[in-house]
């Protein structure tokens, strides 16, 4: 069998490696450190890494840093994926949360585990975000 490399318009379609992304797709370094807003444009926090799912590859969760100061005295939050919308105008991502509701929303570790973690606390999370949860869409 002979394997046939990808002809420079089969590349343009996959993305290149230099940009990490195509008009539908983006790699998952490119997303981490993408900051994150409130409907009116303020600035609340980056997205630090995604939760993948590993049986289905779907986006679970971002977990965000908030708060802090160069790094010191961050706090992080498991995001429902389904919650957060990307604007390119702001090359952000937005969230319709306050930062008020972010400080009392479920907490997170950053390498984005809880304690806690079952389906019921995703079941919270997914409620306290009015997502719609990751295994039911």
């Amino acid at each position: 069998m002979t394997t046939v490399a990808p002809t420079a318009s089969d590349r343009s379609d996959m993305g290149s490696t230099t940009t990490n992304e195509t008009s539908a797709l983006i790699a998952s370094d490119r997303v981490e450190g993408t900051a994150v807003r409130n409907p009116n444009g303020d600035g609340i926090g980056r997205i630090e890494r995604l939760m993948i799912e590993k049986a289905t590859g779907k986006v679970a969760y971002a977990v965000m840093s908030f708060g802090g100061f160069l790094g010191m005295g961050e706090s992080y939050y498991t995001v429902p994926w389904s919650a957060l919308r990307f604007k390119p105008e702001l090359d952000a991502y937005e969230v319709a949360i306050t930062e008020d509701q972010l400080r009392a929303s479920p907490p997170t570790s950053a390498e984005g585990r809880d304690p806690s973690y079952d389906r019921a606390w995703e079941e919270h999370v997914h409620r306290y975000y009015n997502a719609t949860p990751y295994w039911s869409i």
